[in-house]
């Protein structure tokens, strides 16, 4: 099988490299296994030598996209940092993903390589992830492609996509065992202490609220609901702060933050939850209170839909100050 990872201009070293090696550890795991190799890896760009990380880096390509008139699986990076220019300086490629896949190659985007993999067309209609951070964006930017909140990998008619940061491990496994073994997969996941099983980045998103809309009375809700998550707000208080109908303000905030009033006020609150399990000793109970709730099951069920993780489990794995009280109490 022929895997061709793209390099694409000023991309982001730590992506490029990691399917590269993957499936060429997956190789050596098959040979010791007594099976045969089942890859064929190699870096293809728009040109030979290829800028990487705002050009700290340099990465020889084996062969240029132009020239490659069939791969079976095309894998796409992401670029460093603005998506806009990233885009632009990749622009000569878009033509060359959409006409392999339509030869039969399956194309895999990694992280924010999303945004180039859209530029294609071939996600409208289709379901689609990327890194959290720039979800609201890529929304905005391609409002027919469907975008998986908080998932890690995503599937559609031999197009894939991964999630942010190191949820490109996560995609570059699942295509490892779909294209040779689950054991080649397990064994690669323990080498390289990964963890095989995840599906979801919401316990590592963070919420900022979407702010980039020019709806002054929107953004003004906007900040009363984060100046007080802790208290009990209603739809008909927020209403009254802009003075406006409650149908048109409900389809104002939906409009501008992508989220209903209450979804907003939701994320507010549990973000400030995730902060307190993070930073302080406070027990489940007191932080529920202490963000709004007074339903235990109500908080721990919008907490776990939020961020994947129950509070408690969010707490175990998070929580800075908790961790070295304890060791300081061992020792």
């Amino acid at each position: 099988m022929q895997i061709s990872v793209f390099v694409p201009q000023y991309g982001v070293i730590e992506a490029v490299t990691p399917a590269y090696r993957t499936f060429l550890t997956a190789n050596e795991f098959l040979t010791t296994f007594g099976k045969k190799p089942a890859f064929k890896v190699e870096y293809v760009g728009l040109n030979e030598y290829v800028p990487a990380n705002n050009g700290e880096y340099t990465i020889k390509t084996d062969r240029l996209l132009k020239d490659v008139s069939h791969t079976d699986l095309l894998i796409i990076p992401p670029t460093f940092g603005n998506t806009d220019m990233g885009i632009q300086a990749n622009a000569e490629a878009i033509p060359y993903f959409k006409k392999l896949h339509e030869n039969g190659t399956s194309l895999a985007s990694l992280c924010i390589g999303a945004f180039l993999l859209a530029e294609t067309g071939l996600l409208n209609g289709k379901k689609c992830s990327t890194h959290w951070a720039h979800i609201t964006e890529f929304k905005e930017k391609y409002p027919l492609v469907e975008v998986e909140d908080g998932a890690v990998i995503t599937e559609h008619d031999n197009i894939y996509s991964s999630g942010g940061a190191s949820s490109l491990w996560n995609l570059i496994l699942y295509l490892v065992e779909k294209f040779s073994d689950r054991e080649t997969a397990v064994m690669i996941s323990k080498y390289f202490a990964l963890d095989i099983g995840r599906d979801s980045q919401s316990q590592f998103a963070i919420f900022k609220g979407q702010k980039n809309h020019g709806d002054a009375g929107i953004k003004k809700i906007q900040a009363y609901i984060e100046e007080n998550y802790e208290d009990k707000i209603t739809i008909e208080d927020m209403v009254n702060l802009i003075n406006v109908g409650r149908r048109t303000f409900e389809r104002r905030f939906k409009e501008a933050t992508t989220n209903t009033p209450m979804e907003y006020l939701q994320r507010v609150r549990i973000e400030a939850a995730k902060k307190f399990f993070e930073a302080s000793r406070k027990n489940v109970t007191e932080v529920m209170y202490g963000v709004g709730y007074t339903d235990t099951k109500a908080f721990r069920d919008i907490f776990k839909k939020i961020t994947g993780l129950t509070p408690i489990e969010y707490r175990n794995k998070f929580a800075r100050v908790a961790n070295e009280y304890d060791l300081a109490i061992k020792e």
